[in-house]
């Protein structure tokens, strides 16, 4: 039987993940409705994004990493595989764009 702290916890990573997903598709929905406003723009949302979401990603990992809060593995992937994707991210982007 499942620790109802560790169900919890899962449930939270859940809300969380959602939510991210969610604010990411939102901010692609206004960007393609502004893009012709927004285009002269688009490396620097970019290269800021990034940065924030890597240090948001890198902070959150290093406190939840000190407490008893037990981790779901798919938590781990996500975070691994979106680490992955903003280094595969910020390749192309240099590749192409600068």
């Amino acid at each position: 039987m499942s620790n109802p702290s560790d169900v919890r916890h899962g449930r939270l990573k859940r809300a969380e993940t959602t939510s991210t997903f969610g604010a990411g598709i939102l901010g692609a929905g206004i960007a393609l409705l502004a893009a012709e406003i927004l285009r002269s723009y688009a490396i620097p949302f970019v290269l800021i994004g990034l940065a924030m979401h890597a240090w948001g990603m890198f902070d959150k990992h290093r406190l939840e990493s000190g407490t008893a809060i037990a981790r779901v593995w798919w938590a781990e992937v996500l975070y691994w595989g979106c680490w992955a994707a903003l280094v595969a991210l910020a390749v192309y982007v240099g590749l192409t764009r600068l």
